[in-house]
């Protein structure tokens, strides 16, 4: 794999010990009709706190924490955010203290989640608001900055998701490992499926896989959390922003966006995803959460039970298994 040299030299801590797998799904396969030939990239197995693909962004966004001379890392989700939960367990790794900003409403008194306990477990100090207003959310990451500056300590922080060209950059870098192991597994052409929610996985998928060598893979974002109108021209956005570190020039027409498996919105689970659910775990032994993954992975079946698609289809597990016992 050729890191591009802007991308190399960019501060990183370690988080991974290696590529997540890549494996074939061939009951999988069967079961939605055979004409899609499934894969599935297994970042739900990366190595800290259940895993997810967010730990790549984050070795990225520690490592510029730590040359800025940050303590503290701060990020913000909803309570059932992996990116929170890895941010925690990162900073865990690194020594840094760790701020959650965990949108609302809270759950009845005496009662969380599964990620806040985690999260909890992994030493963060949590910060739970009132609602789920997005100017609520900043104002409290504000807020906490202040009193972390205010105490001696020297916050930093991370955007919702992880996502920004920086973080985004350490997808660029999941894009070529995926382009590797599809050459080396003899797989040609290849369509990418995968959860959409702030972007910046999907921007630095196609601007790695844009890198590697022919042929060209398209990636279809199956969106999770905000319409495809919405999301898209903040894709468009980080691919201009990841492009001075990538180098990868990136057709606006590459990025492909459905919005059909939303339902009732994000954390609402969907009759269609809590099929695809079921399907993969007892054909394969393989657990998506509800929240985010198995709506992707609704979208796969959809499409290649309709035949909307066929050959080569590598699904991105993202992770998020602790999202399986939220209350949602």
């Amino acid at each position: 794999m050729r890191v591009p040299p802007a991308i190399a030299a960019l501060p990183r801590f370690p988080l991974l010990d290696g590529p997540s797998p890549l494996q074939r799904l061939p009951r999988f396969t069967a079961a939605i009709g055979g004409r899609a030939d499934v894969w599935i990239k297994r970042e739900d197995l990366l190595p800290l706190a259940f895993g997810g693909n967010k730990l790549r962004n984050l070795e990225l966004l520690v490592g510029a924490a730590l040359a800025d001379g940050a303590d503290t890392l701060i990020t913000s989700g909803r309570r059932w955010s992996n990116h929170c939960r890895l941010t925690a367990a990162a900073g865990a790794k690194a020594g840094l203290a760790v701020h959650l900003v965990l949108t609302g409403p809270p759950l009845p008194a005496g009662e969380e989640g599964p990620n806040q306990r985690l999260d909890e477990l992994l030493g963060a100090t949590l910060h739970v608001t009132a609602t789920d207003d997005r100017s609520e959310r900043a104002a409290t990451v504000e807020r906490v900055a202040d009193e972390v500056r205010s105490a001696g300590g020297r916050p930093f922080v991370v955007a919702v998701g992880g996502t920004g060209p920086v973080g985004a950059a350490g997808q660029v870098l999941a894009g070529l490992e995926l382009a590797d192991q599809l050459a080396a597994a003899g797989v040609g052409e290849a369509t990418v499926v995968l959860p959409s929610a702030t972007g910046g996985t999907h921007a630095g998928l196609l601007a790695g896989l844009a890198l590697a060598a022919p042929p060209a893979r398209p990636v279809l974002g199956i969106a999770v959390a905000a319409p495809a109108a919405e999301l898209r021209p903040t894709i468009l956005g980080l691919l201009d922003g990841l492009a001075p570190l990538s180098g990868a020039t990136v057709d606006p027409d590459a990025v492909l966006l459905a919005d059909d498996q939303l339902g009732d919105g994000y954390g609402r689970r969907t009759p269609a995803a809590d099929g695809a659910t079921a399907l993969l775990a007892r054909t394969e032994g393989i657990l998506v959460d509800p929240i985010y993954t198995a709506k992707a992975l609704a979208g796969l079946v959809a499409r290649a039970r309709d035949r909307r698609l066929e050959g080569p289809v590598v699904f991105w597990h993202a992770g998020g298994g602790p999202g399986l016992f939220e209350a949602i």
